[in-house]
């Protein structure tokens, strides 16, 4: 069974223009509430989370509507990190839990995505029989079965507890100054919150959000704020999170960034030290750096590569029995903590480093010399399929032969933009512009 409506992570575009309309939310809602409540009984629950996203109100609103009306009983948490819903869809015992966001996208984005009541995001299959019921009529509940709406006013309390008791017991973060990005998004009170509890000096960024400033200059996506802040204030670590908080980026006392494999390597090699790291392995998508993997080997230890997107890296991390994986774009996931990447957590699990072998962050977030890679994004109208066409095959198949194995090559469209990503490695980095350079002008004309 095939996906048309579902991308790599949940529904996703411009608010108001389908598929991210108050009508398909709707039908969404009602869909997934005939799907999982398939013994008609008035007894399943659905949680709510969403950003900061002007549009939010509106998705949030529709999406109740559509669940109510097929009997389901929807718990809505307001503005809460993506990872915060995972974890309150196990501990609420709800059948299904959904958050509203773009993640790291412009304020005029939204998405709707989904957790299965074991806290994890729903499989493709899942999503595929849930978009196949949209080509149907839905049926509602009887009248007296219709599902019931209650918001819950200690959602993020909850998952600020959680994210606190994942850091090392009796450890405090006295004496560090702390630049928290909060990306104007969904943890702007809960993070500087956590990290002023743990005994942080706590400098917050990005965090009043109006409803169209998410992501907007500031977050994992755009750390220059943020690495300005550091530097002028004399901080310690700066962490950048992005609108729902689920990916990171992480700043040094002088403001140099560490994206999400650097972080990836600290971890693995410090969990393996610990006989923590299951497996000897750390799972991440094609998209991470060749040395990742090379450091790594180095140290006894192997790369499970996946398809993009963290819910497939979750996915082999639970078919493996591994427990630590994640994205160079900073989703940084560890399943014994958390059902999906968090921002925070791995924030926290940093600054942990720090305080344990009484290093700056300068020193720890450099654990390996990149590969020169080169990423160009170019943007399609909907409906183009530029890989398809014959200059583009040609294109991609001259790049790899003047690779020729000195390098990787991947070019993929976005499951959550209009886009056709295009990247490279390789260590003669001219020979790496012109491959880029040459394959992105070919997309370009067939866009």
């Amino acid at each position: 069974m095939t996906r048309k409506l579902f991308g790599t992570d949940g529904v996703r575009g411009t608010a108001n223009t389908w598929p991210m309309t108050a009508d398909m939310a709707l039908r969404i809602g009602a869909a997934a509430g005939r799907y999982f409540r398939n013994d008609g009984s008035n007894g399943h629950r659905v949680v709510i989370g969403k950003d900061t996203r002007l549009s939010g109100y509106m998705f949030e609103n529709a999406l109740t509507a559509g669940l109510t009306s097929t009997g389901m009983n929807v718990l809505l948490l307001g503005p809460v990190p993506t990872p915060a819903v995972g974890l309150l869809t196990t501990s609420m015992r709800a059948d299904v839990g959904i958050m509203i966001s773009a993640s790291h996208n412009p304020h005029q984005d939204n998405g709707i995505k989904f957790f299965g009541p074991d806290g994890f995001k729903l499989s493709d299959e899942a999503e595929a029989e849930i978009e196949a019921l949209l080509d149907g009529p839905i049926e509602p509940a009887k009248a007296n079965n219709i599902g019931r709406a209650k918001r819950i006013d200690d959602g993020r309390f909850r998952y600020a507890e959680r994210v606190k008791s994942t850091f090392p017991h009796g450890m405090r973060l006295d004496g560090l100054k702390v630049v928290i990005d909060c990306a104007n998004g969904a943890a702007y009170k809960v993070a500087p919150e956590v990290l002023w509890e743990l005994g942080a000096t706590v400098i917050p960024v990005g965090n009043t959000p109006n409803g169209f400033n998410i992501n907007d200059g500031c977050g994992s996506t755009n750390t220059r704020t943020a690495a300005e802040t550091v530097v002028s204030h004399g901080a310690d670590l700066g962490i950048c999170l992005d609108g729902d908080a689920d990916r990171v980026m992480i700043l040094d006392e002088n403001g140099e960034v560490a994206d999400g494999d650097q972080i990836m390597a600290l971890m693995a090699a410090r969990w393996a030290a610990q006989d923590r790291l299951h497996g000897g392995t750390l799972v991440a998508t094609v998209m991470s750096n060749l040395g990742l993997e090379q450091f790594l080997a180095g140290r006894g230890l192997r790369l499970e590569r996946t398809a993009v997107g963290d819910r497939y890296v979750v996915e082999a991390m639970r078919r493996g029995g591994w427990n630590l994986g994640g994205e160079q774009s900073g989703h940084i996931v560890m399943t014994d903590f958390a059902t999906t990447g968090d921002g925070l957590l791995a924030g926290l699990q940093f600054l942990a480093a720090m305080i344990e072998t009484g290093q700056p962050a300068s020193a720890l977030v450099r654990q390996f010399d990149t590969v020169p890679q080169l990423l160009r994004n170019v943007r399609y109208q909907a409906g183009a399929q530029p890989l398809t066409a014959p200059a583009v095959a040609q294109a991609i198949a001259a790049g790899e032969a003047r690779l020729n194995g000195a390098g990787r090559l991947l070019i993929r469209k976005s499951g959550t933009e209009p886009l056709i990503r295009v990247m490279a490695e390789c260590a003669d980095e001219g020979l790496l512009v012109q491959v880029v350079e040459d394959i992105v002008a070919a997309v370009e004309q067939a866009a």
